[in-house]
This record gives structure tokens, C-alpha cells and sequence, in this order.
């Protein structure tokens, strides 16, 4: 059992956090930025709920910070209430927010400073694979380090791997989500064109699924879209700010992106229509728009 701190209890923080408790043993003390959810948390899983990040981390072996952008990450972290302040040398802060490689490589230098290890270990698989303790966990940082910090990540991740130095967690949950964007809206124009044919799409996806043009997406979200229903997976908004951080790693590393910049186009689109909150499945009811 180690001593474990938990910044941020979103959707995908308050059952991750709740899996370190449980699941992992470990004596947990959570903070998040509206207190009555740090407060249910602790009741619900028996940990505790602090006032600051710097108090949350005080003695923590393990820091885990999940929160929005790039903005919250450095209010949380390097600020004089962030867990580096609180953190004492030799722990080691793992964050699990989607993020910046620039960020990343800030907070390991911050973090090196304080005699702290740190990790980006952004993370994969959406709400329920919070829920189920099912995420894939992408992580920079020196090896070391990650192997100290890989037990305690396993009690929510069912696949955790090193991708490189600081930052190349972060670069590898841009390539998730290039990978992601473009297969949505190859099947959302799969299922526009299929509807549009006069075919049945239930027996047409039951076919190719088990082809060459399978996964993930086509698995687990064809029915919803096929149904006209988009609350079942990660928001358009979200969505649309993992790719402004890709977009803009693009303009910094030279990459060519240009199915990628089009469907954050078309994103935009949705958002517009008024799915903000829809999930990214949804690019298929901008193509339904009459």
C-alpha cells in the first residue's frame, strides 16, 4: 500500500481515483477544484479529501493529477498551492491529463527540481474505461521512474507502456487521437452512404466488421450512430482540444495533418449545431443535416 494523492475527479479522475482505493489498496486523499465532489468522494470510497493540491500531496508517495488543459495543469502543479509544493523528494507525480509535450517537458523539469520524478501518462479509453478500470495508459519519463510508478497505474489501466523521455506520452495520445478522428469520419460516411443506399445497416456492419475495415469505433458505436444517438462517449469539445494540441505539435514538428485539420473543421461544424457535449461519434449528424 502506498500513499496516494489524486488531483482532479472529472469523469475520468473520480473512478480512477476510486481504483487506486479499492482496487489498488492504496491510501488515497483526493482535492478537486469544487470541494462537495472531493467531500462525496471520500465519503463514498472512505479516503480523504483535502483543501489545496499541496495538501492533498503532503507525504504521498504518488501524485495523480487528471484536470482539463494545459492552463488547470500548471494551476495545479506549479503554483505556491500545487502538489510541488506540497510533495516531499523522491515521490513521483504521474499526469494522467491530455496535454501539451511542451507542458509535459516543464513539469519534468519542475519536478526534477524539487528531487521529484514525474511521468505524462495520458490516457485512453473514454468514461467507461475509467469506470471499468480499463484504460490504456500512454507514459514519458526515464525508466526508472516508470517502473516505480507502473504498479500503481495498473489498478486502472489494463495496458500500460514507456514511449519515450518526458513528453512522448503526450505525443503518443496526439497519434490516438489522428487515428481516432479519421476512422469516425470514415464510418460516419460509411453509414450515410449505407442509409443513403437503401441498405440495412445492421446486416451490411455485421459483415465488414469482421474485415479489413473493423475497429473499435465500428464495434462499439455503429448502433448509437445507427440509432441517432451521441451521449454515449467522449465530448465534441474535448475532442476538438486534443486536436488543437495536435494541430498545433504539427506547425511545431512539420508533420502534414490534412485529414486531421478537416475534421476538426467538421467538428466545429457539430458544435455549431449544437453538440457540444455530443460524443466524437456524432460527426454523422452533420452529414444527416437537412
Amino acid at each position: 500500500m502506498a500513499k496516494v494523492a489524486f488531483i482532479g475527479l472529472g469523469v475520468m479522475g473520480y473512478p480512477m481515483a476510486g481504483h487506486l482505493k479499492v482496487k489498488g489498496g492504496h491510501d488515497v486523499t483526493v482535492y478537486n477544484r469544487t470541494a462537495a465532489k472531493a467531500e462525496d468522494w471520500a465519503k463514498k470510497f472512505g479516503g480523504r479529501a483535502a483543501a489545496t493540491p499541496a495538501e492533498a500531496a503532503k507525504d504521498a508517495d504518488f501524485v495523480f493529477v487528471c484536470v482539463g488543459n494545459d492552463d488547470d495543469l500548471r494551476s495545479v502543479t506549479i503554483t505556491e498551492t500545487g502538489v510541488l509544493a506540497g510533495m516531499k523528494p523522491g515521490a513521483i507525480l504521474i499526469d494522467n491529463t491530455t496535454a501539451s509535450a511542451e507542458v509535459a517537458r516543464e513539469l519534468d523539469a519542475a519536478a526534477r527540481e524539487k528531487g521529484v520524478g514525474f511521468i505524462d501518462a495520458p490516457v485512453s479509453g473514454g468514461q467507461a474505461g475509467a469506470e471499468n478500470g480499463v484504460l490504456t495508459v500512454m507514459c514519458g519519463g526515464d525508466e526508472a521512474t516508470f517502473e516505480k510508478a507502473r504498479p500503481v497505474i495498473d489498478a486502472y489501466a489494463r495496458m500500460v507502456g514507456l514511449m519515450g523521455p518526458a513528453g512522448a506520452g503526450q505525443l503518443t495520445k496526439m497519434m490516438n487521437q489522428i487515428c481516432i478522428a479519421g476512422l469516425v469520419q470514415g464510418l460516419a460516411e460509411s453509414i450515410h452512404f449505407g442509409k443513403q443506399a437503401g441498405l440495412d445497416i445492421e446486416k451490411v456492419i455485421e459483415v465488414i466488421s469482421k474485415g479489413a475495415a473493423g475497429s473499435w469505433q465500428m464495434e462499439n458505436r455503429y448502433k448509437t450512430m445507427n440509432a441517432g444517438k451521441y451521449d454515449f462517449g467522449f465530448a465534441v469539445d474535448w475532442m476538438r482540444k486534443d486536436l488543437d494540441i495536435v494541430l498545433t505539435e504539427a506547425r511545431r514538428n512539420g508533420a502534414k495533418l490534412p485529414v486531421t485539420a478537416l475534421v476538426d473543421q467538421f467538428y466545429g461544424d457539430v458544435q455549431a449545431m449544437g453538440g457540444k457535449r455530443w460524443d466524437t461519434s456524432s460527426l454523422l449528424a452533420r452529414l444527416e443535416k437537412k
